[in-house]
């Protein structure tokens, strides 16, 4: 699966830089039944970030149903697609490629062809067998969501992967020749001839039980496209896929919905690729028919999939269990803060006086902290919405649409926002939690502007609450840090609070 890029003359400072810090750049070339995608990684192993995304609708598994045969044109576009891939990996000077083919390759007759193509490129391809790909997905939605519990489904051009996943573990998987480029043809026969398709395969699956009122997760990019269109439906009010959740009844509303929309139509929705709109209708059909007869509780949507899964397979046990969120905002933070990053000290410093919060809170709020320094390089009259922006929209996964929210709100807050909602804010979080989101984004503040960003200030004070009062206590000459500007912050703290701020001095 791995391709290993030969430099032509001596490594780059930039590749030697790379490997001495342990963050080197991974690209993945999944050869799909649909699309053909290239997408390279860098960053810690657990969340590496997405440098480069594309994508070749070569449409392998078109005339599967047909043929057997990946068609002529099919083959010629997969072939200059993955050329064109292989010489960005040069130049980004990649490290390694992984690359993998599904259903398409695995089932054409000709697919060797494709395969001795792809080798004479320079790729080492391997052939996921039907139940490696289903375990695969499964895999990559442990990564971006670890509590996931349910079934997994999997949507490619050429194949269905079901899989169920609790406590970190995938447990039953099975692979079924239902893509979506298949759908069609069943469709064509009468809507009889799909639905007694879906029972079948549920059926082999043996989950009439222990699948009913379980999440269902969304994985592919068909029905990614469906989520998009069911967010602009509902006026959701951010553009974040990952982990946006739907009622199952919902399914059932897009087949009607795409029955009414024309392509010009479609074309107006948000993030919706053109290049899916063809094979919306049947993932729409598809869709509702599964989490009908699975008795879904929510349908659930994962940004990770095979590809993420593949990188998670890689890490050690211990790197899985690292919380991604907390590592991600780490280390974003890290890599645009002033000084060397304290935002664990930071976290630490402000949570005495939040400890009666709801548990499930506390990763937001030190999210919120690991990010508590990336936008001082912004413009001063813009730095509340550099700092909004990166909490509500940053590729962070393990974080649902409220809990961006909270995180968006205290950065918003903490870099000078006020003690206002962001605008168009609170439309996910609830009133107790937006509040909370601004007390934690004033705490921040207030500590930044006493310690300056550094760290023996934070180590050297303590701020809590007692009875009636905010305590801000500082040691020794320390004391002369509390200036006007950070006896207004404490008091911005303390007000919110509903509490009468006091110093300290021991």
């Amino acid at each position: 699966m791995t391709g290993v890029l030969v430099q032509t003359a001596a490594e780059s400072q930039s590749v030697q830089a790379r490997k001495k810090h342990g963050s080197q750049r991974t690209a993945i070339v999944d050869i799909g039944s649909n699309s053909i995608r290239l997408v390279v990684y860098q960053g810690p192993v657990r969340v590496p970030a997405i440098l480069f995304n594309e994508k070749v609708m070569a449409g392998l598994g078109k005339e599967l149903s047909t043929t057997g045969a990946i068609a002529k044109d099919s083959m010629a576009l997969a072939e200059r697609g993955l050329k064109r891939f292989h010489r960005l990996c040069v130049e980004m000077e990649v490290d390694s490629i992984k690359s993998f083919a599904t259903a398409a390759v695995r089932d054409a007759s000709n697919g060797k062809d494709l395969l001795k193509a792809a080798r004479e490129i320079g790729y080492d391809v391997v052939v996921l067998q039907g139940d490696e790909e289903a375990e695969s997905a499964a895999l990559g939605v442990i990564s971006g969501i670890p509590d996931a519990k349910g079934i997994v489904g999997d949507l490619g051009g050429g194949s269905l992967e079901l899989a169920m996943v609790a406590n970190g573990k995938v447990l039953e998987r099975f692979s079924f020749p239902l893509g979506v480029l298949r759908v069609a043809d069943l469709r064509a026969k009468g809507q009889d001839a799909l639905k007694t398709q879906v029972r079948k395969m549920l059926k082999k699956t043996g989950w009439e039980k222990q699948a009913q009122e379980l999440p269902f997760y969304l994985v592919g990019g068909s029905w990614r496209s469906l989520a998009r269109l069911d967010m602009f439906d509902s006026h959701y009010p951010l553009p974040v896929i990952h982990n946006y959740e739907m009622e199952p009844r919902r399914a059932q509303r897009l087949v009607s919905r795409l029955a009414q929309l024309n392509r010009d139509k479609l074309k107006n929705v948000p993030g919706l690729s053109t290049s899916r709109i063809p094979t919306l209708k049947d993932a729409a059909w598809l869709l509702s028919m599964l989490v009908r007869y699975l008795n879904s509780s929510k349908m659930v949507v994962s940004a990770y999939g095979v590809r993420e899964g593949l990188l998670y397979q890689s890490i050690s046990k211990q790197e899985a269990a690292r919380d991604p969120l907390l590592l991600a905002t780490e280390d974003a933070g890290a890599a645009q803060a002033r000084f060397p990053a304290n935002s664990k000290l930071l976290g630490k410093w402000i949570a005495d006086i939040f400890s009666d919060e709801p548990v499930e809170w506390h990763r937001i709020r030190q999210a919120a902290c690991n990010l508590g320094d990336v936008a001082w390089r912004a413009n001063p009259n813009f730095r509340a919405e550099r700092g909004l922006e990166i909490g509500l929209h940053g590729n962070w996964v393990a974080i649902s649409g409220p809990e961006r929210e909270m995180l968006g709100q205290a950065l918003f807050t903490s870099f000078g926002g006020g003690n206002y909602i962001f605008p168009g804010g609170g439309k996910l979080a609830s009133e107790q939690a937006t509040q909370r989101a601004i007390s934690w984004g004033l705490a921040m503040r207030l500590a930044q502007r006493l310690s300056g960003g550094t760290r023996n200030p934070l180590e050297q004070t303590q701020i809590r609450k007692s009875g009636k009062k905010l305590e801000l206590t500082i040691a020794g000459d320390l004391v002369h840090l509390y200036g006007d500007a950070v006896a207004k912050r404490h008091g911005h703290l303390a007000n919110m609070m509903g509490l009468e701020p006091v110093m300290i001095a021991v």
